[in-house]
């Protein structure tokens, strides 16, 4: 992980970038409040640990200026002054975290590792949003679209679509197919599955030219990018 750290103090700046290569991070620091700036806005880091007393800008004003820029970059400051209003002071103008010198490493590391996880977490995919190529499906609203518009499905369409989706890169027997879909647990000697697929690709090549569904011969049917 690439780490900026904005800090005066030659003693501390070797301490934490000692400490945290030991953690695997890569530390790039800048002595300044300016070249700090600078180099947080011209160049991509994973983090910011920020000290809030600096010669130039403090610490203050970079994280307003960073924020400014980018919304998700976690921030951590460092400070001296443990004080409740210049803690309220940098959370409110956009850090994400406060920590008050001295400090430990190991607690410095635990604190970078809950900001990222945390960023990591807020970026994932929502879990009941499946995207393949431009096919959207959201579980909870029961809806599904491609490219944009509205895919008009009926309710055995859907739950097939989204046993499809499901499962993406995943071979799928007519036999798993009938279990989930229609619930049933043998093998009508029926073609339904095969008629149901026919259906949903039929609507699903309409509105996008990319074939999502696939059979695979003498097993059953896939679902996967056809570009991958």
């Amino acid at each position: 992980m690439a780490i900026l750290l904005i800090e005066d103090e030659p003693n501390v700046v070797s301490v934490i970038k000692r400490g945290l290569a030991e953690h695997g991070h890569e530390v790039s620091a800048a002595s300044n409040g300016l070249t700090g700036l600078q180099m947080a806005l011209n160049h991509s880091f994973d983090l910011v640990i920020l000290d809030v007393m600096l010669p130039g800008l403090d610490g203050i004003q970079i994280c307003r200026r960073i924020r400014e820029k980018d919304k998700n970059i976690p921030i951590l400051m460092l400070t001296a002054l443990n004080s409740t209003d210049n803690i309220v002071t940098g959370l409110d103008t956009g850090a994400d975290d406060y920590l008050v010198k001295p400090f430990k490493i190991a607690e410095l590391a635990a604190r970078l590792r809950t900001l990222l996880r945390r960023r990591n977490t807020e970026g994932q995919q929502p879990s009941h949003l499946y995207i393949i190529d431009d096919l959207e499906v959201d579980t909870e609203a029961k809806t599904a679209s491609r490219g944009g518009t509205a895919l008009n499905l009926t309710s055995t369409e859907y739950r097939l679509l989204e046993y499809f989706i499901k499962n993406q890169k995943k071979v799928l027997s007519r036999i798993q197919i009938l279990e989930s879909v229609w619930d049933i647990d043998f093998n009508l000697g029926t073609n339904v599955v095969d008629v149901y697929v026919n259906y949903l690709r039929k609507k699903l090549e309409k509105t996008g030219s990319r074939k999502l569904i696939h059979t695979v011969f003498g097993m059953g049917y896939m679902m996967k990018d056809d570009e991958e």
